[in-house]
């Protein structure tokens, strides 16, 4: 009969390998991501997700995948690193961060309650591009931050609306760095898509004619 301190470390250890086994069945990142072709070709479904995300929100494909490689580099479960007491024992972490779009607890609550649903999940690229989507939104909506400026859309994201109202990234070199690289991005995955964006709109049997849109 195992001892009654056993029965919680069970429940960890229990936890610990469901939260393991769900990042292994996540898609694993793409292997050359400097091409929003390469990484759609790998991942299709993640063009369909951008694509609704663009239709409903108006952020551009182009600039949401930028955002989420600078965020996690397409990694389903990432999570900011643990601070280190001593220099090696485990502290807690500098932020809630996590997922794909490295949304905080607070703004993912607010975004469930205003346009997801109590079942998105940071971790899946839907939700992931659809957050995005919404933020960005709220930032062109309070801003006036154009759409198409992923530049400035990015320091609002990072540094929240009222943050950038504020201007707290001026004295951030490297938030403001992260903006331009995410800028860049954004106009080379925007100059790579039509490349394959004909092919990945038409790629199923049933899409063709007027059900398949250029």
């Amino acid at each position: 009969m195992p001892r009654l301190w056993a029965v919680p470390r069970l429940g960890v250890v229990a936890i610990g390998l469901l939260t393991s086994g769900c990042a292994m069945m996540a898609p694993s990142p793409p292997q050359d991501q400097t091409n929003i072709c390469r990484i759609f070709h790998e991942q299709p479904k993640w063009y369909d997700y951008a694509r609704a995300a663009e239709e409903q929100w108006g952020t551009p494909i182009a600039t949401q995948m930028a955002f989420i490689q600078q965020e996690s580099s397409f990694q389903s479960h990432a999570r900011p690193p643990r601070k280190r007491i001593l220099g090696f024992i485990p502290g807690s972490r500098a932020s809630s961060a996590r997922g794909y779009a490295q949304a905080m607890d607070p703004v993912w609550g607010e975004y469930r309650e205003d346009a997801g649903s109590t079942l998105a999940r940071r971790s899946q690229m839907k939700h992931a591009t659809d957050f995005i989507g919404w933020y960005n939104r709220r930032t062109h909506d309070q801003l006036g931050i154009s759409l198409h400026n992923p530049e400035h859309l990015y320091l609002a994201y990072h540094e929240g609306q009222g943050g950038y109202r504020r201007g707290t990234y001026r004295s951030k070199p490297q938030v403001r760095r992260a903006a331009s690289q995410v800028s860049s991005r954004a106009a080379r995955y925007q100059a790579q898509l039509p490349a394959c964006e004909a092919e990945l709109r038409c790629r199923r049997f049933y899409q063709f004619g007027p059900f398949c849109t250029s």
